[in-house]
């Protein structure tokens, strides 16, 4: 009995704090909003109605996430302390940080700036592909400062409405699911700032973690985080540097709607060479269109709102079909809220 009163109390502890965050992020869009339109009037887009029904559905699929992230807890896939996760320290100092930003930001929107980089960093052009080198979203210095990679993940939490790491927890279940070798190795590309790494170290401790990506700030974030136990390493998805059939599992999250389709495909077929065979893929982005199509108008919207280049053609392409073409099997896709999941395995 007192087993069973101590999780309905975990339980609603852990539900409390997610409304909280959600409540938290709802009200800084709106004042962000508010003081936005005060001094960028010119910035209000036209973006699509959500109707009270579809509205009503989105509040249910979160809930229904919330529900999926407590219940992965229960059934021993990660520890509960990854559920509760919150530096007060560092959120106070990044969400300074944020508000600090968004006049920049608004500006750029403004004047529809999209390669506006601090001279340091322009200088470097050439070092990155062109397809990477430009502010996301906007966002000061795209993903090539020491300040965007420290208020990244609560930028993400703040658009997602505090739902953003449950989204990305999403991919822990299958690999526990998939994994046979549980002292193997997991590689995760464009792991930014370790945030799914830490979800992943968590809920595989005896496995060897491998990072990689093209910001060094964004790294060296993740090192802050995650210490020496991660091997990081800068690099390109498109031109992995590990030999063939050395990783056990490889993930990607939220990385796939910024990139070009030829090098989304070429991501995929670098994940089929550096695979053991049945090794498992598990890719996690944003809906696409027709996934549930009373929240295709999200879609839209969020297209029309941030810089995101390559977001259109994203919603329309036909991941499981290259999956298929490069020659994995066994193909698995779920809908969690806002994001979708591939699971794929390497015969």
């Amino acid at each position: 009995m007192f087993d069973l009163l101590d999780d309905a109390l975990e339980k609603n502890a852990y539900i409390l704090f997610k409304a909280g965050q959600a409540l938290f992020a709802l009200t800084h869009k709106e004042i962000a909003s508010q003081v936005r339109q005060w001094f960028f009037p010119s910035l209000e887009k036209q973006t699509r109605s959500l109707s009270p029904e579809a509205l009503q559905l989105l509040k249910e699929y979160r809930d229904r996430l919330i529900e999926t992230d407590w219940k992965d807890y229960r059934e021993g896939v990660y520890p509960i302390d990854i559920l509760f996760e919150n530096d007060v320290e560092e959120f106070l100092k990044a969400y300074f940080l944020v508000w600090q930003d968004h006049p920049q930001t608004w500006q750029r929107v403004n004047s529809k700036k999209f390669k506006d980089f601090a001279p340091e960093i322009a200088k470097k052009e050439q070092e990155y592909p062109q397809y990477y080198f430009q502010n996301f979203h906007f966002q000061t210095d795209g993903y090539l400062s020491d300040r965007s990679a420290e208020i990244y993940d609560l930028q993400v939490e703040l658009l997602f409405n505090g739902a953003a790491d449950a989204m990305r927890r999403r991919i822990l279940a299958p690999l526990k699911a998939g994994i046979i070798d549980k002292r193997g190795s997991i590689l995760d590309i464009a792991c930014g700032t370790g945030r799914s790494l830490q979800f992943i170290q968590a809920a595989f401790p005896q496995m060897s973690l491998y990072g990689i990506d093209l910001s060094e700030p964004y790294l060296q974030k993740a090192e802050q985080r995650l210490g020496k136990t991660v091997n990081l390493k800068r690099g390109q998805g498109e031109k992995l540097p590990y030999p063939d059939a050395f990783f056990t599992a490889v993930t990607s999250t939220f990385t796939f709607h910024e990139l070009p389709r030829s090098i989304r495909k070429q991501i995929i077929a670098e994940c089929d060479r550096v695979l053991k065979p049945g090794g498992i893929l598990v890719l996690c982005d944003s809906l696409q269109g027709g996934d549930i199509p009373e929240f295709d108008p999200v879609l839209s919207n969020f297209a029309s709102i941030f810089h995101e280049p390559y977001y259109s053609d994203y919603v329309r392409d036909d991941l499981s079909n290259t999956l298929k073409e490069i020659g994995f099997q066994n193909i698995e896709i779920q809908l969690h809220w806002l994001s979708k999941y591939w699971i794929a395995r390497k015969p």
